[in-house]
């Protein structure tokens, strides 16, 4: 079987051919493109992309947006990921969380694009490596409930419920007996009909059947793949229907702009409503810690999603190549007035679930969304807000991961709690969330450096095994077992240091070993080093520490002081 596409080249040599591929991952696959990728591709696309259409929709609103702010944000990531990614399943476009965290920076302004524009380029500013499994689960299921939880208010056609997450758990409570009974029954219907066909395409059965029920789940697939689309465009009928004979009983989206955006670069000051200029440092400072967390998790949930199905489909990405694909799509973005996008695990999904072959899918997609904003905009005006509230939060439930608690729990207790503080804080502010469990991580992984273990076992002669490196934090340490189960034994005792864990020492250490040794030598007894690695040898030599020996196994240290 053929392999839709291949790798990135890993080795950038002197041919400049193999060079532009590695920058440009299409010249990998387009030259041996085939007819039958490309009805896969269009297949793929334009599934993906009546599932996107409503989503995006629905996410600007989530990010505090007029709808058409979704659309806007949709169409650049297929075009640019087409030349620049190296997976052939990912779709770049506006995601649950990355729209909750630009409210939470951005704070609804819809008029702001500049705070838009310079978010999205931002998101290509910031190479950040990685963060704890604890913090990202703690993160997505406080984002998770907190982006639900908001939608309830438009499923109740609630109005004026303030965006704070408690004060907005207090006031959705509060203002129940003002709900709409039309957006009510229409959101309760939403859901179950998502719900029920989500249900229906986790049921479906194997492949191995007749050629009629082969054809049946087709078809349920189809429409269980298109739910979102097809429960938006009914609900708009209804919503249409009901206004039409004079009775709006639906809270609907309004009017939207119709049209593509203009292309023009991202201004980088603003003019307030009473005419104060806003300069471009003023923006930054704005941003606080949500320039940083913005990219940073973007990032983090592209790369996240590409390995994943990278692994299921038996095929490679390039990681950097990745972020500049993701980098290059935020700032084109920025020059159509997008906010940031990252990868779509429900979008991916679709995408590799319906056989898509190449990037080229992303094509259609952006196609659908483009043409639904030269077209269609006048038709969104009747989308109920209860519907898309409904589809965000069938969105939103699965990463509401609950049993990822007593996994932790039984595996590692400690890990809780980054899981708990990322969790509590998220409520407060999202980004506060992520950076108390970063802090959170990062306090453990100091303590862990600080705190070595150290295997302690009596020979006659003391031996202490170093159970990991050995850097400047965890000298004091070291030290103070040395000196409390050692020096100040009565006699003193000689220690054989096993050092075969150790792979670099620093300028901290070399100090404080040189002062144990002064301290062995004035109590009489030795300090002996063995298995020492080449490179840490070579560190302690160049020191030239008095009274340092060494010996290559803890066996030959134990004879020297016998």
């Amino acid at each position: 079987m053929d392999r839709p596409l291949l790798g990135r080249l890993s080795a950038r040599g002197c041919c400049s051919y193999n060079t532009l591929k590695a920058w440009l991952p299409i010249l990998s696959w387009l030259p041996r493109y085939k007819l039958k990728w490309l009805q896969m591709d269009l297949l793929a696309g334009l599934t993906v992309g009546l599932t996107t259409v409503p989503q995006v929709l629905a996410y600007a609103e989530v990010a505090g947006l007029p709808v058409q702010y979704g659309l806007y944000s949709a169409f650049m990531g297929g075009l640019i990921y087409t030349l620049l990614g190296t997976s052939k399943d990912v779709t770049l476009g506006p995601t649950a969380i990355m729209s909750l965290l630009c409210f939470s920076v951005v704070g609804g302004a819809c008029h702001d694009s500049v705070n838009r524009s310079l978010l999205c380029l931002s998101s290509a500013g910031f190479l950040l490596d990685f963060i704890s499994f604890p913090v990202i689960k703690g993160f997505t299921c406080a984002a998770a409930i907190t982006i639900g939880f908001g939608q309830v208010k438009n499923i109740l056609g609630l109005q004026s419920i303030p965006h704070e997450f408690v004060l907005e758990v207090y006031y959705t409570f509060y203002k129940i007996p003002e709900a709409r009974i039309g957006d009510v029954v229409l959101g309760l219907l939403c859901l179950a009909l998502l719900v029920m066909l989500s249900f229906m395409k986790t049921s479906l059965g194997s492949d191995n059947a007749p050629t009629c029920a082969r054809v049946a789940r087709k078809l349920v697939w189809t429409v269980a793949t298109m739910r979102n689309s097809l429960v938006v465009v009914a609900a708009s009928l209804v919503a249409f229907s009901w206004n039409a004979y004079g009775h709006p009983v639906f809270t609907v989206t309004g009017e939207t702009s119709q049209g593509l955006p203009p292309f023009r670069p991202p201004p980088t000051s603003d003019t307030t409503a009473n005419g104060t200029v806003v300069s471009f440092g003023e923006i930054v400072e704005g941003f606080g810690g949500g320039l940083a967390v913005i990219p940073f998790m973007g990032l983090l949930e592209s790369i996240a999603i590409a390995k994943a199905f990278a692994s299921q489909n038996d095929y490679r990405i390039d990681a950097n190549q990745e972020l500049l694909a993701i980098g290059v799509t935020n700032i084109m973005g920025s020059f159509v007035s997008a906010y940031p996008v990252t990868g779509s695990f429900g979008r991916t999904a679709v995408n590799s679930q319906t056989g898509v072959c190449t990037p080229a899918g992303g094509i259609i997609t952006s196609v659908i969304v483009l043409l639904s904003l030269a077209f269609l905009m006048p038709a969104f005006y009747y989308i109920p807000k209860a519907s898309l509230a409904a589809v965000i939060i069938c969105a939103v439930a699965p990463m509401v991961d609950y049993r990822v608690v007593t996994k932790m729990w039984r595996i590692r207790k400690l890990d809780l709690l980054p899981f708990v503080v990322t969790f509590l804080m998220s409520f407060w502010q999202v980004q506060y969330g992520i950076v108390g469990g970063v802090a959170v991580s990062g306090a453990l992984l100091l303590y862990n450096l600080a705190r070595p273990q150290i295997k302690v076992s009596d020979h006659g002669v003391l031996v202490m095994e170093l159970g990991s490196g050995l850097s400047f934090p965890a000298t004091e340490y070291l030290s103070h077992i040395i000196h409390t189960q050692a020096l100040q034994a009565a006699p003193p005792r000689s220690v054989v240091l096993d050092c075969h864990h150790v792979s670099i020492v620093d300028y901290s250490v070399i100090n404080e070993l040189r002062d144990l040794l002064k301290q062995f030598k004035l109590r009489e007894v030795q300090l002996v080093f063995s298995r020492l690695q080449p490179s840490v040898l070579e560190v302690l030599l160049a020191a030239d520490l008095q009274g340092f020996r060494y010996t290559d196994s803890v066996e030959a240290a134990l004879q020297m002081e016998s």
